[in-house]
């Protein structure tokens, strides 16, 4: 009696997930690929589908996978450092707070932020005519897209390698160093292997976002970078061709579904192993 008491009481706390789960991951994901079948005046097709592997938007989506790329190989390349250090640091968690605190401010209110600092009359030009350098077109380039992805994606990079890192047994690299491995060599060896699980799941919270961007996209590189975010954007918003914009999304939504299983993998045979 108390056994099925308990199976009920668990059932009936399951029933809000079960419905948020319907009505805002599945609902819309049937939705999107509903209407991705259906062109601009509402009638049923699958041109949809096969403009999607026309050359203008197989090049869209290897640009939209290079930008990722390269956003998440940067966040990676200054998180991985930097949660090193911090659990290494007096006060950790109190730096922690102060890296992730910027994600807690809206993205909107973040991006015209960089547009004042690399503006035409933003103070990193203000500074570059101090110096000497000259005024310099900072904005609607590749890099200062890149720049801003990375700078509002790496706290979502930092903090898995950070837990990853706290984690790891210090009798182990106590060890290696016993053994005579030098720093270099139980880092490579011992530490990097070890906390693979927070770089895969740092991977996934920055690559997979990447993939859509649009807002940042727009604002700080312009018409320069053109991705499948901005595509959907503009077939939804202006073209109001919703058949292909949810085309788009499903192609979207398969790739993010495809990663993060391929960078679950090494973590699920860990498990087994």
């Amino acid at each position: 009696m108390v056994m099925a008491a308990m199976a009920r009481t668990r059932n009936f706390y399951l029933i809000p997930y079960v419905a948020w789960i319907i009505l805002f991951v599945a609902a819309p994901i049937i939705l999107i690929a509903y209407y991705s079948f259906f062109d601009v005046e509402g009638n049923f097709t699958l041109k949809n589908y096969e403009k999607f592997f026309t050359p203008i938007y197989l090049r869209m989506t290897l640009y939209s996978f290079w930008y990722a790329f390269l956003i998440t190989a940067f966040s990676l390349l200054v998180a991985y450092p930097t949660a090193l250090v911090l659990t290494k640091m007096k006060h950790k968690q109190l730096w922690l707070l102060l890296i992730i605190l910027p994600s807690w401010i809206n993205l909107l209110l973040k991006t015209y932020a960089f547009i004042g600092l690399f503006g035409k009359h933003g103070l990193v030009n203000a500074v570059f005519e101090t110096i000497g350098i000259g005024n310099r077109q900072l904005l609607f380039n590749d890099f200062s897209f890149v720049f801003v992805s990375v700078y509002i994606f790496i706290p979502f990079m930092i903090l898995p390698i950070y837990n990853s890192l706290e984690e790891l047994n210090p009798a182990l690299i106590d060890a290696s160093r016993d053994l005579g491995a030098s720093a270099w060599t139980t880092f490579r060896r011992v530490i990097v292997p070890l906390t693979l699980d927070g770089v895969k799941a740092g991977c996934q919270a920055v690559f997979i976002p990447s993939l859509s961007l649009f807002m940042i996209t727009r604002l700080i590189a312009g018409n320069r970078v053109i991705t499948l975010g901005t595509a959907i954007e503009q077939h939804f918003l202006v073209t109001q061709d919703w058949g292909m914009g949810s085309t788009i999304a499903v192609f979207l939504i398969l790739a993010m579904v495809i990663i993060m299983f391929a960078t679950g993998i090494g973590k699920r045979g860990a498990l087994r192993g």
